[in-house]
């Protein structure tokens, strides 16, 4: 039986792109934002992160109808990092529309034993998630878990680049890391070096939890971050 969620945000059209749109909700008591992105052309689906409240998630997905012609397809459900608050809704979405689901590659057994869910797909940095009318590259960006991972949608011609963070990027700073200087080192020196180094400034960011941010906005404070450790 589903549950919903003590909080449950309104569904947003975050962007509405030539190939694609990119939709949001957010759902439970911890703010997660739920995101998917479905194309124009094919009517294929990609949900990111099944955070909660299935009935929610099955509402954003149906949502889409108007953003396309074609039948609507969800393809495929990942999930950015093992948390539990990012995994609640994961097993009964999985029940209710069969779909594959891949997670990083660090990270699948835990997602496992919590859900009984198997990633069909196990991630790793440098990967091509391939889908009708959506391709999306993988980043790995270890230290707030071990197998988290950012989404980065690939844009076409003059449409923006759109990383899904996950809990590894947020407006201000980095996830959390527990004080743990080694695991914030990781983390730091992956989003300086497969994020910001890589990135223009422009590039939208859009988080696992709360608002959104660009680059840009972020990239002036990176040294701050560093001396601070978190």
């Amino acid at each position: 039986m589903s549950k919903t969620s003590p909080t449950l945000g309104p569904i947003k059209v975050l962007y509405d792109l030539p190939q694609v749109t990119i939709r949001t909700r957010s759902v439970s008591e911890m703010d997660n934002n739920v995101y998917v992105i479905t194309s124009k052309t094919t009517g294929s689906q990609v949900l990111i992160d099944a955070a909660d409240d299935p009935d929610a998630i099955m509402e954003l997905l149906e949502s889409a109808a108007d953003d396309t012609p074609c039948d609507l397809d969800l393809v495929s459900l990942i999930t950015t990092h093992e948390h539990w608050d990012h995994i609640r809704a994961l097993p009964e979405i999985v029940q209710r529309t069969q779909v594959p689901t891949s997670a990083g590659a660090p990270d699948a057994q835990a997602i496992e034993s919590a859900t009984g869910v198997a990633a069909k797909v196990h991630l790793r940095h440098g990967d091509k998630a391939q889908f009708p009318g959506i391709e999306l590259d993988v980043i790995a960006l270890r230290g707030h878990t071990p197998g988290s991972v950012a989404l980065v949608y690939v844009p076409n011609g003059d449409e923006p680049t759109v990383i899904f963070s996950g809990d590894s990027l947020f407006p201000g700073g980095v996830g959390n890391t527990w004080n743990d200087a080694e695991r914030f080192e990781t983390l730091i020196n992956d989003v300086a070096d497969r994020v910001f180094a890589v990135y223009d400034d422009d590039t939208v960011v859009l988080p696992g939890h709360g608002g959104y941010t660009i680059l840009g906005d972020e990239r002036p404070h990176l040294d701050e971050w560093r001396q601070r450790g978190w």
